[in-house]
């Protein structure tokens, strides 16, 4: 259900050379969007008008998804697995919304999403010769520090005006490039609307990135500023109606990250030492959770999105160890990188950054499993490592500091230690005890970071002990402690806050040395990499993805597999055809209590050829007209593969319509007052 970079691929799978985009491929940003090859392939392309508006109406949520602005009153089209958390959080024993749905009768009925913040791009400004120039010469930790420096004041002087601005210089190609993001921030985001968890749902795991789908993944938030709706005059044209086959469509959202660049060094490294401990580990928490969750009723609610969550993880993880495993996808991308080092060859400017690459994996492998277990996992020990962390940073010149923690990223990182979010104590204490546990297994019991780690005690007792005495989960205690400053979290004899203090001056020495023999060497020379795919491709090199804000272009098509066309839709009374009575293809109530009402012909779910990967959950479907007819929520079996490269005859992106959406706010879940703001009459 949730849209992540999956990287299964078949071995049919037509890899694209990197850099040279063709037919519907590619992530673009906005500053470099191909409209020439799109007009060759389409007969039409947007003008700049176009771009822009729609670049207004774009939007990131801090969450690690996409959307979009619906009405000129702060309305945001996402995904529901997007606001699964912030549903949950809302939700009670009593009263489980994720489970039951929820529709505001009004605004003043909508909920706060803890930790959320709705972002849009007002300008994107190239900075790249200032960083290069201000690295200069400099190697290792003195090249990260000038760089961190660099971006640092960027940001600053790029926004003065913290409380509605955000800027984040953006690392492209690499190192290649850096771009100045500007953006326009909401940090007071509510629940408008979100349907039944089942409905969202519906298919679970064994119709995760397969299709045809029967699933009303769509929920809206609204923007708030002062405690009132915001207005947002750009925002998309709401348009209820069934995409057409082969005509064009557009996805705008903030992709996560790809590794279509990366060298065969740089997978090799993947498939041989970081996807199995990653398949492992996230196996073993998977049984421990399922476990602990069939002990009660309430642990079962309180888990499910985190099981969810995991369970989508590890469908991923296994297929990025079954791509990187198979000799015929491999042997592509060996060929598409010796063509690469073909087309470089007798270009002293660019050297051997293939050979510099191979130096700083092997420097990785040799410091990749301390960094891995430098620190447990859970939502306590997180807030105490943000708490000493931040205490300490806010002390240094703006541009000494760790990432994260300079002055255009506080803002984001005082709400997430401030906002008013339930900590579930016995899910947080199973998160730690398994990190722990699996710290000890990797590393050694001697290992003199697993003594750190846990002293003379089991990672059990350790949790427990950690979990049950500190005050973290109360906002206030976590204010008055970030108020206080070093001298509060010096002075604190909180668990949590006292075995912060103690782990983490090692993992900060285990960041120093990685920045030093990785970090730093890895990016000049993925910066001279960059340079020799511009000069083999030119201006169809696009950048992989940053969970920055991107446009791919494509169409309504269905795919061919295993010799049966797939059609490019599915029905609203498909769902009733799919269900069995059994999990997790169990009919949503107000489904089968609505079923005489709902117009089975209305399109529920379909398919495109666009571009898209993690991140891009919630991305807005957009027509040529400039209207949204849909939601991406996730890709089929065959866009696993899309970490790697993109095959435009198998790849698709599976979108909710917009008209299986206003079917539910009409019938389903019944919204008059969202239906009539969709149409620009507010009630």
């Amino acid at each position: 259900m949730r849209l992540k970079s999956a990287l299964f691929v078949s071995a049919s799978l037509a890899f694209m050379l990197p850099g040279a985009a063709r037919a519907d491929e590619g992530m673009w940003t906005f500053d470099a969007f191909p409209a020439a090859r799109m007009k060759a392939a389409y007969g039409w392309a947007p003008d700049q008008a176009w771009l822009d508006k729609t670049r207004a109406a774009a939007v990131r949520l801090t969450g690690g998804c996409s959307a979009s602005f619906v009405s000129a009153t702060g309305l945001i089209l996402t995904n529901h697995h997007c606001v699964a958390t912030c549903v949950e959080e809302n939700s009670t024993a009593d009263n489980n919304i994720l489970v039951k749905g929820f529709t505001a009768r009004s605004t003043a009925e909508e909920k706060k999403c803890a930790g959320q913040q709705a972002e849009v791009v007002t300008s994107i400004r190239d900075v790249t010769q200032t960083v290069k120039a201000a690295i200069g010469s400099a190697t290792g930790a003195d090249a990260v520090r000038a760089r961190n420096a660099a971006t640092a004041k960027l940001e600053s002087e790029g926004c003065t005006d913290k409380a509605t601005t955000r800027c984040q210089v953006v690392s492209l190609y690499g190192g290649g490039q850096y771009k100045l993001y500007t953006y326009r921030k909401y940090s007071d985001v509510r629940l408008a609307w979100a349907p039944e968890a089942q409905a969202a749902q519906f298919g679970g795991d064994p119709d995760n990135f397969n299709f045809p789908r029967y699933s009303m993944d769509a929920s809206f938030l609204r923007a708030y500023e002062n405690g009132k709706p915001v207005a947002t005059p750009a925002f998309l044209k709401w348009n209820p109606r069934a995409p057409q086959d082969g005509e064009a469509t557009f996805v705008v959202g903030n992709p996560g990250s790809t590794s279509r660049l990366f060298t065969g060094e740089q997978l090799a490294f993947q498939r041989e030492l970081a996807l199995p401990i990653i398949v492992t580990m996230t196996s073993e928490f998977r049984g421990r959770l399922i476990n602990a969750m069939a002990q009660s009723a309430e642990r079962k609610r309180e888990g499910a999105e985190t099981l969810s969550g995991i369970e989508n993880s590890l469908k991923v993880y296994i297929g990025r160890m079954k791509a990187l495993n198979d000799p015929a996808f491999t042997g592509k991308l060996a060929a598409a990188e010796a063509s690469l080092k073909q087309a470089s060859a007798g270009k002293p400017a660019i050297g051997n950054p293939w050979g510099d690459i191979a130096k700083t994996v092997e420097a990785n492998r040799a410091i990749y499993v301390e960094r891995l277990f430098a620190l447990p996992q859970g939502d306590l020990f997180n807030y105490a490592l943000a708490l000493v962390r931040v205490a300490e940073e806010r002390a240094k010149p703006n541009g000494e500091r760790l990432p994260g923690f300079t002055d255009s990223a506080l803002p984001l990182l005082e709400k997430n230690l401030t906002d008013e979010r339930p900590v579930t104590p016995w899910l947080d204490q199973l998160q730690m005890e398994w990190s722990l546990s699996k710290a000890r297994e990797y590393l050694g019991a001697d290992h003199q970071q697993t003594k750190l780690l846990l002293g003379r005690e089991s990672p059990e007792a350790l949790a427990a002990r950690l979990v049950t005495g500190t005050k973290l989960a109360d906002p206030t205690v976590r204010k008055a402690l970030l108020d206080g400053g070093a001298a509060a979290i010096a002075a604190s004899t909180d668990p949590m806050i006292v075995y912060a203090r103690s782990v983490d001056p090692n993992a900060r020495a285990l960041q120093k040395r990685y920045d030093a023999e990785v970090d730093a060497p890895l990016t000049a020379a993925r910066a001279r990499l960059a340079d020799a795919r511009f000069a083999a491709y030119g201006d169809s090199n696009y950048p992989d993805a940053t969970f920055t804000l991107r446009i791919s272009y494509g169409k309504v098509q269905g795919w061919t597999e295993r010799g049966t066309p797939v059609p490019t839709r599915t029905v609203l009374g498909g769902t009733f055809d799919r269900a069995t009575g059994a999990e997790p293809f169990d009919l949503p109530p107000a489904f089968a209590a609505n079923q005489a009402r709902i117009d089975k012909n209305v399109t529920y779910d379909f398919v495109t050829t666009n571009d898209i990967i993690g991140g891009n959950s919630g991305s807005p479907v957009i027509d040529k007209a400039g209207t949204v007819i849909g939601a991406a929520f996730d890709g089929n079996i065959n866009s696993l593969g899309g970490n790697y490269g993109y095959d435009g005859t198998l790849n698709r992106t599976v979108v909710v319509s917009t008209a299986a959406v206003q079917e539910a706010l009409e019938k389903i879940y019944p919204a008059p007052n969202l239906v009539a703001e969709l149409r620009g009459r507010r009630r």
